[in-house]
């Protein structure tokens, strides 16, 4: 099977610190006291923790391997669907990092952190910019808590009208936390089918659309990598019935430089910097999911929010109408630093260009596995492509299947089994990072993947084969999980 750019060769067997060392080394030096020593009273004595000891090659090597079981946008590709796990710039991290970023307090005066401020005031503006809408705000912490800030603002809106709506839209195409943030504020969430080419139709939506509905969330690109080319006139069948548009903007990756938000007709939307604005995904956090909205909506923003007086850049809390605060402070401030990097460095220009090739990579993988995958849907993709494990069920081998084979050639899974409108499926986003080189080696590796679905699916079956940690029972692990690490 040909090897694609990530680890497959020797993972070493790594036992825990406790289990290794001997009595007496020691990987430090420890200076000599330069006070009298003292004798402790009895109850602050005790056994004392329990440390190996260690040398310093032992503790070097020890964390050294550990690294070398990561898998990281650094080590290969990871084509993540709806994630965008793109390459992070280092010029990014560079400018993070400096003294004047990492020392800023948050509690400091406006007056002696203008500098700070300068950098979140142009990173929204920025952003609008980008997005088409008026006003930004970058609070939110995440992805998720951006969704939640917007329904808060809905909620907000309809309150200063003296109304009351109790229900939401929602696409079986929409982004799997829409629902949840949703229903957080108060809406019920009414389902929505994609039509047979995975986009909504309009009349559906004028049908469901009426005075009792806040309006409708959609997610564009959609979940299936597809363009929601009735967006306009959807927004105007919700904007007609008094409703607003939510727009999840986490797959900006597609339309940056290209789609103008507003135009579409949405009012609210919100980002992901750990995505388009190739920033890191941070193990979990942190992250950022500024919130962009209509000037009308700009009342309602989390406060406080960064203004310039044209001398003094201010945090100004003083807006009586605010959703309140949804961070502790003013959001998480270096990743903001690094959006803005990206932005300045790669300039209108290529930031256009980043998105052209966000779609062509998708297309180009695309067109050339579609003979091997079942395509779910065979019409033009924006950032990513949704297959299925159709053709591969005729001999027994799952989606999971796929996936674990492919870890054997040192690629990171696709995202498997979403979105739930395609039974078994591989949703594949090489971003705009990955060259014609690495993608035809993926695509060489998945060809063969799906010969041996015919001719040896049993090798499938127990995949990953070149790995420390072999095939794993997931559901006894997901029902049975092990804690204690014995």
């Amino acid at each position: 099977m040909k090897s694609g750019p990530g680890k497959s060769g020797l993972i070493m067997d790594e036992p825990l610190l406790w289990e290794k060392g001997k009595k007496g080394r020691n990987g430090m030096s420890i200076p000599e006291s330069d006070v009298p020593a003292a004798e402790l009273a009895d109850e602050l004595c005790g056994v004392g923790p329990d440390f190996p000891d260690l040398s310093e090659v032992e503790v070097v090597r020890h964390y050294t391997r550990l690294s070398q079981w990561n898998f990281g946008v650094d080590s290969g590709m990871y084509p993540l669907g709806s994630c965008t796990m793109k390459y992070n710039p280092k010029i990014n991290e560079k400018h993070a990092a400096a003294e004047e970023i990492t020392s800023a307090h948050p509690m400091l005066e406006d007056e002696y952190c203008q500098g700070t401020l300068r950098i979140i005031y142009e990173l929204q503006n920025h952003l609008a910019t980008i997005t088409g809408l008026d006003t930004v705000s970058v609070q939110p912490a995440a992805g998720a808590h951006g969704e939640l800030a917007g329904m808060l603002i809905f909620e907000a809106y309809y309150q200063s009208k003296g109304k009351k709506r109790t229900k939401i839209l929602m696409p079986d195409t929409a982004h799997g936390t829409n629902p949840a943030s949703a229903a957080l504020c108060g809406y019920k969430p009414i389902p929505i089918e994609s039509g047979d080419r995975g986009i909504l139709n309009v009349d559906q939506i004028r049908d469901l659309m009426d005075e009792e509905t806040a309006g409708i969330m959609i997610t564009n690109p959609n979940t299936l990598g597809l363009f929601e080319e009735n967006i306009r006139e959807i927004s105007e069948v919700v904007h007609e019935k008094g409703g607003l548009v939510y727009g999840d903007g986490a797959n900006m990756n597609a339309v940056m430089g290209i789609a103008d938000m507003k135009k579409c007709g949405v009012d609210v939307l919100h980002l992901n910097l750990h995505k388009t604005f190739s920033t890191p995904h941070g193990g979990g956090g942190p992250g950022a999911g500024p919130v962009c909205v209509t000037e009308e909506l700009a009342k309602f923003l989390p406060s406080p929010r960064v203004e310039f007086d044209g001398t003094m850049y201010r945090l100004e809390a003083d807006r009586p109408e605010s959703v309140g605060r949804m961070h502790c402070f003013h959001g998480n401030y270096g990743v903001l630093v690094r959006a803005l990097c990206y932005i300045l460095t790669m300039g209108a220009e290529y930031l256009k260009k980043a998105t052209q090739y966000a779609v062509l990579n998708a297309s180009y993988i695309k067109v050339n596995l579609k003979d091997n995958l079942h395509l779910a849907f065979d019409r033009p993709c924006m950032h990513e492509a949704v297959f299925s494990d159709k053709k591969q069920l005729d001999f027994k081998v799952t989606t999971l299947d796929i996936a674990k084979r492919l870890m054997d050639s040192g690629y990171h899974p696709p995202t498997i089994y979403f979105p739930l409108v395609v039974p078994g499926a591989i949703m594949i986003e090489p971003t705009e990072t990955e060259s014609l080189e690495e993608l035809d080696t993926f695509i060489q590796v998945v060809k063969e993947i799906s010969a041996e679905a015919e001719t040896n699916p049993e090798l499938l079956h127990n995949a990953p084969q070149r790995f420390k940690v072999k095939r794993l029972d997931e559901t006894q692990a997901a029902r049975n999980p092990c804690l204690c690490g014995r």
